[in-house]
């Protein structure tokens, strides 16, 4: 028999349903609470401290230092965050259409949290795009770690919902997209919209153009998977700067036909990577490193809370330095020592291929054991397992086991190649490379306008113009002629006479009798003075010299700017066995093209803070250190050389000789403006040098090994005329290329009062008649 049903009462049904609503609204208001609850503590800090945004409350705070060029070109910079941000007017609107298109299309609409986003985030499980704001994914850029689990996400998004609340409620809109813009990592050292537009483009950011923007706005999703540089991500990159051009298309930021006419543009971009050792002046920003650090030191920005001297940080402070090079005039210098060091270079193997001992030459296995093991000591290998402390055999054993590395080769310009060698091979490998310096500066100033401390700056660290010490040869003969002019009142037409000569021992510090040879082995009887210098004669030095004696000499060039504490006072200085840099040799010389006062070297105009307030500027230190008449006569010596010595293949023509056509890079130079110079070459051509000058610009060239041992076997391919001179030649070809540089063409200008004659054709007393040379009683 069936159980009759209980019959259930309206008002049981109507009390069955309220407990429903009732249950349903304290979960709903329970759980809007709990969510309330979780917001407050997480403002008041309970799930840990909220990050701060006093970064972007002060956007110019962890910046990069950058470095100008006198012409406006940014250098390079110091940074630990390569960060230069920009202000929204410095963006282009196609650059925030595509932003906003891609990222958060309601981006003026919502306050920070887009209700509509998050609501179809949770009902899709974010299938249809995620909710994040561009406002929140500023707030996550404050977080510097990772979640590590999912409780700890959750916590952290609630973070970011109360941050970006915060942000919108003190920024405006535009000044939220700049801050975003500007905190971005791009890769490969582009922190920031600047930094991503200078490296992967070359240009400032306001020039970019829509497709270019959207291949910036592409990268926002995934650097990395949408890099357009990288070539594994190449094809990703394209897609999807063509996925931003269409959403700015549907959003109406641009028309159809104009999406169609951007998609069909093939992607282009610019590298120009910005690391440390990119870019150009690597050797001269790193020698200016050291100059800010020094300048930090003397200049501290002021006190901290407890009375402390604060200082500068170039890595955060967004210093602006301006320098003295132009970027015009290092790009041609650098093109000039790359161009004519791969052609010597190419010349130097080639005489090395029968060389048992290569690349050095005259030394013995011992010898170069012991250049072997020094290289290898001074490693970073070295370096890094001695600090571990590895025993010093298993350190050795080390260099002589094959790894893969990257090398240095020439290759059409300076090139990296992927190998296989052992440490101990390596380093005669590198050994075989010449190396290079060049340095060029105007004399009126002090400005260095070049600097090129090597071949290159990634494998080759040691910079040559400042750091580099190598004997100097014939060039420093000019000091030893401009001091016997000073002193002796000589003419360029005085003769003297070219025949062995000896300054006789326990004379002038001399252990025995000092007696010069000729580097051409004879003698050519009486020579004016000025062919004497042209020649680079040394019998006439070691007259002079024992004139004027050598501390005379050295007082002179102490004057010039030279550190003469380690220069002896023996004659034989006056054949360049001191060892000196190419900043001392330029320094030096340009008191010759200034009329005979010193300018001490400048290398930086200006040092401006982040405010716009000058901190530094440069002021000139001037020093009468010979008379006009004594600087222009030198400076009438020095012409000889270019016109008819040594430094004469300045002014010829082409040529058909293997040694031109291979070797001598940039010739035929056909100069025909007045030019003064010296060649130099050390013994056994282990250094090669130029020293050029117009009015008003002097230019130094060396060229060598990284060992004295390491030269040509000959004088034809290894004296400065062939080394050093076709860089100095091929540098100012191109300078001249450009007539805003201003660089002179004119001749030297003569002192009013000039009573020392300098034209050979006209006799002492002013009779136009041609007289023979007054001979010195020597």
């Amino acid at each position: 028999m069936a159980t009759p049903k209980k019959k259930v009462s309206k008002n049981e049904t109507k009390s069955d349903f309220s407990t429903y609503i009732k249950g349903f609204w304290i979960l709903f208001l329970g759980g809007l609470g709990a969510l309330a609850l979780v917001f407050l503590l997480a403002s008041w800090g309970v799930f840990g401290k909220l990050p701060t945004f006093e970064e972007l409350e002060n956007p110019e705070s962890n910046l990069a230092t950058e470095i100008l060029s006198s012409d406006g070109k940014t250098l390079g910079k110091f940074y630990n965050e390569n960060r230069t941000p920009v202000k929204y007017d410095d963006l282009p609107q196609n650059l925030i259409d595509a932003v906003v298109a891609t990222e958060d299309r309601r981006f003026y609409e919502h306050s920070g949290i887009d209700v509509r986003g998050t609501a179809r985030a949770v009902a899709y499980l974010g299938s249809k795009g995620g909710a994040s704001t561009i406002t929140q994914q500023l707030a996550k850029l404050l977080f510097s770690d990772e979640p590590s689990n999912k409780l700890e996400r959750v916590i952290q998004k609630v973070k970011e919902w109360i941050i970006a609340a915060r942000l919108e409620s003190q920024y405006t809109k535009e000044e939220i997209i700049t801050m975003y813009l500007n905190k971005q990592d791009f890769l490969f050292q582009a922190v920031g919209i600047r930094s991503a537009s200078k490296i992967y483009f070359d240009k400032e950011p306001i020039e970019l153009r829509p497709e270019e923007s959207a291949v910036i706005a592409a990268m926002l999703k995934n650097p990395r998977q949408f890099n357009p540089y990288r070539e594994i991500s190449k094809d990703k990159s394209l897609e999807r700067r063509n996925t931003v051009l269409a959403l700015m298309a549907e959003t109406d930021r641009i028309t159809e036909a104009e999406k169609d006419s951007l998609i069909a543009l093939p992607m282009k971009i610019n590298f120009s990577p910005e690391g440390h050792a990119d870019g150009i002046a690597t050797y001269f920003r790193e020698y200016l490193r050291a100059f800010m650090a020094d300048w930090i030191q003397k200049n501290p920005k002021g006190k901290d809370a407890d009375g402390n001297d604060e200082y500068y940080n170039i890595y955060r402070d967004g210093l602006v330095i301006t320098t003295t090079l132009d970027s015009r005039m290092q790009r041609f210098a650098e093109q000039a020592v790359t161009a004519h060091m791969e052609n010597l270079q190419r010349e130097f193997d080639k005489q090395n291929e029968k060389n048992k001992t290569a690349p050095f030459r005259d030394i013995s296995e011992e010898e170069e054991e012991g250049i072997i093991n020094r290289a290898m000591r001074n490693s970073d290998r070295w370096r890094k397992m001695s600090a571990r402390d590895i025993d010093v055999d298993q350190i050795k054993a080390s260099f002589n086991q094959k790894t893969d590395m990257r090398v240095f080769v020439w290759d059409n310009g300076p090139k990296e190649k992927d190998t296989i060698m052992t440490p101990r091979d390596s380093i005669l490998y590198y050994k075989r490379f010449l190396r290079a310096g060049l340095l060029s500066m105007t004399p009126q100033t002090g400005e260095v306008k070049a600097w090129v401390g090597g071949i290159d700056y990634k494998h080759f660290q040691y910079d040559h113009v400042k750091t580099g010490r190598r004997q100097v040869g014939s060039t420093f003969k000019p000091f030893l002629y401009a001091t016997a002019i000073d002193q002796l009142h000589l003419s360029p037409c005085d003769t003297i006479p070219d025949n062995p000569y000896c300054i006789p021992a326990g004379e002038m510090g001399t252990q025995r009798d000092w007696c010069p040879a000729n580097s051409s082995g004879g003698y050519r009887g009486m020579v004016t003075l000025k062919k004497a210098l042209a020649e680079s004669i040394n019998t006439v030095s070691a007259r002079l010299m024992h004139r004027v004696g050598p501390n005379t000499v050295i007082d002179l060039i102490k004057k010039l700017g030279v550190d003469t504490k380690d220069i002896p006072s023996v004659p034989s200085i006056a054949l360049g066995t001191a060892d000196l840099s190419l900043f001392e040799m330029v320094s030096a010389y340009s008191a010759f093209a200034n009329k005979g006062v010193h300018v001490e070297p400048q290398i930086v105009s200006t040092i401006v803070d982040k405010n716009g307030t000058v901190l530094y500027q440069s002021v000139p230190k001037a020093q009468d250190v010979l008379s006009k008449e004594s600087a222009y006569v030198t400076v009438n010596l020095m012409e000889g050389v270019t016109q008819y010595g040594s430094g004469a293949r300045l002014r010829s023509g082409a040529s058909n000789d293997y040694m031109y056509k291979n070797v001598i890079t940039g010739h035929p130079y056909a100069f025909k403006n007045p030019i003064a110079g010296k060649t130099g070459t050390t013994q056994n051509q282990s250094d090669g040098w130029f020293m050029g000058m117009v009015p008003n610009l002097v230019t130094g060239v060396w060229v060598g090994g990284d060992d004295r041992s390491i030269h040509f076997p000959g004088i034809r391919y290894g004296q400065g005329a062939t080394m050093a001179l076709p860089i100095w030649g091929s540098y100012m070809k191109k300078c001249y290329t450009q007539e805003d540089l201003k660089i002179s063409q004119e001749a030297f200008e003569r002192p009013e009062d000039l009573s020392i004659r300098i034209d050979c054709s006209i006799p002492a007393g002013g009779s136009q008649q041609t007289e023979v040379p007054d001979e010195l009683d020597f």
